[in-house]
């Protein structure tokens, strides 16, 4: 796949006169059934996740405050104080620009992957997002251009320790082991070209054993990729084969229901026109 992407539209054609081929002799041609994907990119050339949702921001400080003031003595007095402290609420930089964290690139597995859980933490959530491959080398790239830098879209479940999280981001850095473990980030099912799809209106959809959990859509994005990409290559040469997280759309993490996961939870992430990302949560004796 990086190969395919380096080699810009002459590989694209060639793929495409191959499953043409393929289509018409049925020659070399596998049943999905006997096959298991992988990663689309097992080791991503770079990864870097944005916050671009600002109703997943408003949704999870509204938690924040909740979880603060339910062990108060008084939970109505602490709630109003929270909330009156400023501590919870969007800085005023998130609006101005994409601001983003670099993820452990070395850590990514696939659809239908186990996801273990990592032995420091006892609260583990999902995040769904949509992603976007970089496709083309550049620096400096105007917004107006950005698009044109875009390979294709992928999902991203940036499986999160929140407990650590919140507790390395308290010192004003991370996230760093709130994210980085084995397994933590997750793409796939597969990469879908950048001439198939509209990334500003897709459903967004998640379930943890079946039973779905949120609804969203790609087009509550505040922060698009564009953004994204004009901000990042400022004075920074972006690379074939990066990715880019839009961060958690609004709803589609756990934190922001009051439900985290537990050992066994089958998550299923759902993007429309890509697919459905699916993991199972194993914790390790």
């Amino acid at each position: 796949m990086q190969a395919l992407i380096e080699g810009g539209a002459p590989a694209l054609d060639d793929a495409r006169d191959a499953l043409e081929h393929a289509h018409s002799s049925r020659d070399g041609v596998l049943a999905f059934g006997d096959v298991r994907l992988k990663a689309p990119l097992p080791r991503p050339v770079q990864m870097r996740d944005f916050l671009c949702f600002e109703e997943h921001l408003k949704n999870s400080f509204a938690r924040a405050i909740d979880v603060a003031a339910a062990g108060a003595a008084d939970p109505a007095k602490a709630r109003a104080q929270l909330e009156a402290s400023g501590r919870f609420a969007i800085p005023p930089v998130w609006y101005e620009i994409p601001v983003y964290y670099k993820c452990n690139r070395m850590s990514v597995i696939g659809p239908d992957e186990d996801v273990i859980w990592p032995r420091y933490s006892h609260a583990l959530d999902y995040e769904l997002e949509l992603a976007a491959v970089i496709g083309k080398l550049g620096i400096d790239i105007p917004r107006e251009r950005a698009r044109e830098h875009i390979f294709g879209y992928t999902i991203f479940n940036d499986v999160s320790a929140r407990d650590y999280q919140m507790r390395e981001m308290a010192g004003s850095l991370g996230p760093a082991k709130g994210k980085d473990f084995d397994t933590g980030n997750i793409l796939g099912p597969c990469i879908v070209t950048a001439d198939e799809i509209e990334p500003y209106n897709l459903t967004m959809t998640a379930r943890v054993n079946r039973e779905q959990q949120s609804r969203g859509s790609s087009s509550t994005m505040h922060h698009r990729f564009e953004d994204c990409i004009a901000h990042v290559s400022q004075s920074e040469t972006l690379y074939p084969g990066e990715v880019l997280g839009s961060g958690t759309v609004g709803g589609g993490c756990g934190l922001e229901h009051g439900r985290l996961l537990a050992p066994g939870d089958t998550v299923e992430l759902e993007i429309e026109k890509i697919g459905v990302l699916r993991n199972r949560i194993v914790k390790r004796d």
